[in-house]
């Protein structure tokens, strides 16, 4: 089963999206006789095995249920696999497959030939690839009482294979965690991507579905990811959105992708909108950026920091303890004059920021001289005029060979 695997990566969606449909149309019985019998009995027994797993759940003695409940998954996965990789396989074999199966083939031997450095990862993605196929015809052949029945399992199975994957990237970030590593960029990537791909494909059907009364403490964030679906995105809007994406998972994946790992996530965004608000040449484009910033900063300080327990060392505990006392002191001016509130935070954020700029090794000269104006403009910082005046004339002397 492992040798006729399928993974998918967020490379190419045009290609995952060509193949679903076709593949989905392999699956549906009417079309393929004994071989959609075969997976929709499966389907059933998994069904059921999971409904009576969930039902007996409460059971001081489970084991039995997540024994059967284990086995018709894992024949279920076969069945899918089976039929569907052997379809394509044969079409091209026998030279009777379309350009596009063709290519889908090539795509699955090049996919496949990562499981020996990745197979943790492959291990997960197959799966979810799989029973997100068999999902979609079941939504395409419009059964209600079947769709109805497996959206139970299939939100929760692919719930574990979402933090499965999440668990694995963590692990790889948490490696020296005490060194940013620029190999690490590709991980990060992987990470925001899983996230959107969940939110985009799982939460959604959580929340049209009512399936479970947690989503709906991050409705409100959810609506806000949902803004930046429409048009292309620049790196302001990715930046944001990432920042969106995280605040999520702060609810959603505390142990998949716990805090120390979010934590450089925050960090990555961070340095990439600092280096954005220094690049950016046009005055408008910039203060936008800036404005992005700004609420990075703040999220990462109030959903995050003030969350951790256990910090590197006491001095920066302390350090926090006190940006955190000043940021509840002025957060009471919210409700009495909110444009001083306004004012009051970003001079915080500004000053909290700048101590870090200062210790660390990348150049950030030109925007630690933006952060110094905006403190000027607000009158938190004094400008230091140039008094210096030279007198006198200057004499050239002349060189002695």
């Amino acid at each position: 089963m492992e040798e006729r695997s399928l993974r998918i990566t967020g490379t190419d969606k045009t290609f995952f999206n060509k193949i679903t449909s076709t593949l989905t149309r392999i699956l549906i019985p009417t079309k393929i006789g004994i071989n959609g019998m075969l997976i929709s009995m499966k389907r059933n027994n998994v069904i059921r095995a999971f409904e009576n797993y969930r039902l007996d759940s409460e059971n001081y003695d489970n084991d039995e249920m997540e024994k059967k409940y284990d086995a018709a998954y894992e024949a279920y996965l076969s069945a899918l696999d089976k039929y569907v990789m052997d379809s394509i396989y044969k079409k091209v074999k026998n030279n009777t497959a379309s350009e596009f199966e063709k290519n889908a083939l090539s795509k699955y031997y090049e996919v496949t030939s990562l499981k020996e450095n990745e197979y943790i990862e492959y291990k997960y993605r197959k799966q979810k690839y799989l029973i997100e196929l068999d999902y979609e015809g079941i939504r395409i052949e419009n059964k209600e009482k079947l769709l109805e029945r497996y959206h139970q399992f299939y939100i929760a199975k692919m719930d574990s294979l979402y933090k499965a994957i999440l668990k694995n990237y963590s692990i790889k970030v948490a490696d020296n965690t005490n060194n940013y590593d620029s190999s690490k960029e590709w991980i990060y990537t992987k990470i925001f991507y899983t996230l959107e791909e969940y939110i985009q494909n799982i939460l959604s059907l959580k929340i049209e579905t009512n399936y479970d009364e947690s989503v709906k403490n991050v409705v409100t964030e959810y609506e806000r990811y949902e803004s930046y679906e429409v048009g292309k995105l620049d790196t302001r809007d990715n930046i944001e959105k990432n920042m969106v994406l995280l605040g999520i998972s702060r609810k959603l994946f505390t142990h998949s992708l716990p805090l120390i790992v979010a934590e450089q996530c925050y960090e990555k965004l961070l340095k990439d909108a600092r280096v954005l608000v220094q690049d950016t040449k046009m005055a408008a484009k910039r203060e936008r950026a800036y404005s992005m910033l700004i609420n990075l900063i703040e999220d990462y300080n109030i959903k995050l920091l003030s969350t951790k327990v256990y910090w590197d060392t006491q001095k920066a505990r302390n350090e926090y303890k006190t940006f955190w006392n000043q940021y509840k002191e002025i957060t009471k001016l919210k409700e009495t004059d909110f444009i001083e509130y306004i004012k009051q935070k970003e001079i915080l954020f500004i000053k909290n920021d700048i101590k870090k700029l200062r210790t660390g090794k990348t150049d950030y000269s030109k925007i630690l001289t933006y952060y110094k104006r905006k403190l000027v403009d607000y009158e938190a910082m004094r400008q230091i005029k140039n008094s210096f005046k030279s007198e006198g004339k200057y004499i050239k002397v002349k060189e002695v060979a």
